[in-house]
């Protein structure tokens, strides 16, 4: 897993926090609180809402989340054990900044801290430790032990603890109401282009490079792996997909191969090769972080008989790849 940024620390302007006894002051906090996974547009439709009000009342927006993901702990083998989640951690927290949010407080998630009824969390962390002023939440949400707490319960207690509740209404597209469930069987059956619809970004992979197959730099084929940083980020299926790479703040087009990509029992991160062929880079970047954005897929894996196959192959996999928007 990878190391996190201490309290109060910042991805670009947003703060970090990891507890709730070590918040810096938030002036007037609109507050809201979930898991987030994938940061879809259901989930920025909310950072943008709680972004305007805090404008409004000269306050900042806050979201509270959770690590690891709840169902991982609360139903360890059974909801949780073959959950894969859109986004690592650190994936997560660029997201959450890009979309503009100026605090993020990370709560280790725990058997006890699920025992925290809604009542004692709206009393004694959102009034108690963060002062909140307004707490927006999505559609249908629920919260606290057994999930008793809902947007009645928050209002009835909004007018005791003298915070206002706002509830965002169901976002959809294509007719369909956008889920994180829905956006990680979309990655499961490679339907990348639908991801990234309901996303409102590209389904993207952090990791650190290290040097391709020795295979295909036999062939003169210079190719970079990524490594998986956590075990429960979901990888899409085996095949070929048009992925944009950003290394250094440098971005190159090219096309990304995934062998091994199996899901339940049998699936480890370690089986998993994910190798990234730039087109326009003769670079090697071995050692260096990198971001991969996932456009399309193009097609099944295929075995070859001779170096000239596969880079005619290459030739017209470039050709279908170049003009894609990426």
């Amino acid at each position: 897993m990878p190391s996190c940024p201490g309290n109060g620390s910042s991805a670009r302007n947003m703060r970090i926090f990891y507890d709730f006894d070590h918040l810096a002051a938030i002036p007037n906090p609109v507050v809201t609180t979930g898991s987030f996974d994938g940061v879809h547009v259901g989930h920025k439709a909310i950072i943008n809402r709680i972004n305007k009000t805090a404008r409004e009342i000269q306050g900042e927006s806050v979201l509270i989340t959770f690590h690891p993901h709840p169902r991982k702990v609360l139903f360890p083998e059974t909801a949780g054990k073959d959950l894969f989640l859109i986004n690592s951690q650190r994936e997560k927290i660029e997201l959450l900044s890009k979309a503009g949010l100026q605090n993020l407080i990370i709560v280790t998630f725990t058997p006890e801290f699920a025992h925290i009824s809604s009542i004692d969390f709206i009393r004694n962390i959102l009034v108690a430790k963060l002062h909140a002023r307004k707490i927006v939440i999505g559609f249908n949400h629920q919260f606290g032990y057994n999930r008793e707490g809902n947007f009645d319960f928050l209002r009835e207690l909004g007018s005791y603890y003298h915070f206002d509740v706002e509830e965002i209404p169901e976002q959809d597209i294509h007719n369909e109401t956008v889920s994180s469930t829905l956006i990680r069987k979309s990655i499961q059956e490679g339907r990348i282009q639908r991801a990234n619809a309901y996303l409102d970004h590209h389904y993207m992979i952090m990791g650190k490079l290290s040097a391709g197959s020795s295979e295909l730099r036999e062939r003169q084929l210079n190719t970079m792996r990524i490594d998986i940083e956590e075990e429960c980020k979901l990888v899409p299926p085996d095949g070929v997909y048009a992925v944009r790479i950003e290394v250094e703040q440098n971005s190159h087009k090219g096309i990304l191969n995934i062998k091994n990509s199996r899901y339940g029992d049998d699936r480890c991160k370690e089986d998993i090769v994910i190798e990234i062929f730039p087109f326009d880079s003769a670079d090697i970047f071995t050692g260096k972080d990198a971001t991969v954005y996932f456009s399309k897929y193009i097609r099944q894996e295929l075995e070859f008989s001779g170096t000239d196959e596969l880079k005619n192959q290459l030739e017209k996999d470039k050709f279908l790849v170049e003009d894609l928007i990426y």
